[in-house]
């Protein structure tokens, strides 16, 4: 016999940090690049708790992210950056 569809309960995350649902947006975000950097990247997709806000992002997205600071001078003071997926 096969299983029907999963419930909702299994389909979604939960946030670490309340338990309650995460949810797929594209946000934009800051970043300190050094202390005297600090870089914006807009357009990021991230997963954000529906509470309390907190917000995680998928290891692809980080690797990516990583990337696009490494390329900022940290002579700069600030840098907006779109991430494009």
């Amino acid at each position: 016999m096969g299983r029907g569809p999963k419930d909702e309960e299994e389909t979604f995350m939960k946030c670490q940090v309340c338990g309650a649902k995460m949810k797929s947006i594209v946000t934009d975000l800051p970043f300190k690049r050094s202390e005297t950097t600090i870089v914006i990247l807009k357009g990021l997709p991230v997963s954000q708790c529906e509470s309390c806000s907190e917000y995680l992002l998928d290891d692809s997205v980080l690797q990516r992210v990583e990337k696009l600071l490494e390329r900022v001078s940290t002579s700069t003071e600030l840098e907006i950056l779109k991430y494009a997926a």
